[in-house]
């Protein structure tokens, strides 16, 4: 077995893989971590077979469609899951067949509905379901706290004590535990009762995942992230630097047209000297009057260089294949002292 664990923040993504058929997967992918798996997978010349999500995730963005899209590899997840993109729907008892490995699906609701464990060999991958000296939380969408003493007490706990748990979260830094260790020391597991179990549960009183909202949104529709959206972008968009531009400033440079995208309000509180207002939400319904001429070399800002780098973006993609973004906005401008304006918007 070809194996390696990739910990993000508190995330843990796996890619398992067939030593004898170069086949593989990986388990719970995070975005930011795509280009890590492409290239262990190249590392040892694995063709990735499935890319596995054990439930929807509400707490990191989830690498399955883009890594799906690119590879041209299935999504998998438990029949249950909400998300739309999903190509293959798998149910409990079924296996998920890499090379010669075998990976048999354990349904596990409660952290999620769709949650679901994966045991191979000698290992589980047990998702938020079983965590080390932890369970997954109950009170987010579709958890259910008596589904989850279900799922732990009538069938993880039974499974071989010898399996080693790896779970797709952990928050101090430790690999890997055992059903055996997890019986004896996780404090979870030494709640039996099973309303008390439940009671436990629902009075954890836990902080909400800093990215709630919009994990869930991408997560279960396939969307894409704010950060996706600006690394698209940024892609497509080359940069001015503060100290370009202010040279432009100094010399009067009538071809180049700054762009301000911020609001108007913020416009009129202090801008680049010549900077033409124009907010990100009016873009495209006043570019062709505002902006005529489609050679000219226009350079977009806004307070911290996210939105105008979406704006030049925008820009490029209507035309006007000169547009570039300013590196750092208008907050790195103001700290390094350079000149503005504070008169009314133009």
């Amino acid at each position: 077995m070809i194996f390696e664990q990739i910990t993000t923040g508190g995330c843990q993504s796996y890619l398992i893989g067939c030593a004898d058929t170069c086949a593989a997967a990986v388990i719970d992918p995070e975005v930011s971590q795509i280009d890590r798996y492409l290239a262990l997978a190249a590392r040892d010349a694995l063709r990735l077979r499935y890319i596995i999500d054990t439930h929807t995730h509400a707490d990191h963005f989830s690498a399955s469609r883009q890594l799906a899209q690119q590879l041209g590899v299935p999504v998998v997840m438990h029949r249950e899951s909400p998300a739309p993109k999903v190509d293959i729907r798998v149910d409990d008892g079924e296996l998920l067949v890499i090379g010669k490995l075998r990976m048999q699906v354990i349904h596990t609701p409660g952290h999620t509905r769709d949650s679901m464990c994966l045991a191979t060999e000698d290992r589980l991958f047990s998702g938020d379901t079983l965590l080390i000296g932890g369970t997954g939380r109950t009170d987010l969408p579709t958890g259910n706290p008596e589904s989850l003493y279900e799922s732990l007490f009538e069938r993880i706990v039974k499974l071989d004590p010898a399996l080693k748990v790896y779970p797709a979260h952990d928050y101090k830094g430790r690999s890997h535990s055992t059903i055996a260790t997890e019986l004896d020391t996780n404090p979870r597991l030494q709640v039996k009762d099973r309303a008390a179990f439940v009671d436990m549960m629902r009075n954890l009183n836990l902080t909400m995942p800093t990215h709630l909202t919009e994990a869930l949104r991408t997560n279960m529709s396939g969307g894409k992230t704010v950060a996706q959206m600006l690394a698209e972008a940024a892609a497509t968009v080359p940069f001015m630097s503060l100290m370009e531009l202010l040279a432009h400033v100094e010399t009067g440079d009538n071809e180049l047209l700054v762009l301000d995208v911020r609001e108007r309000d913020a416009y009129q509180a202090g801008h680049i000297a010549g900077a033409k207002s124009l907010p990100r939400g009016q873009l495209e319904l006043r570019v062709n009057q505002e902006l005529p001429n489609p050679t000219r070399r226009i350079l977009t800002c806004c307070e911290l260089g996210q939105i105008s780098t979406l704006a030049a973006a925008t820009l490029r993609s209507m035309g006007f294949q000169r547009a570039v973004a300013l590196d750092g906005g208008m907050k790195a401008w103001r700290e390094a002292g350079y000149p503005m304006e504070t008169s009314g918007a133009s």
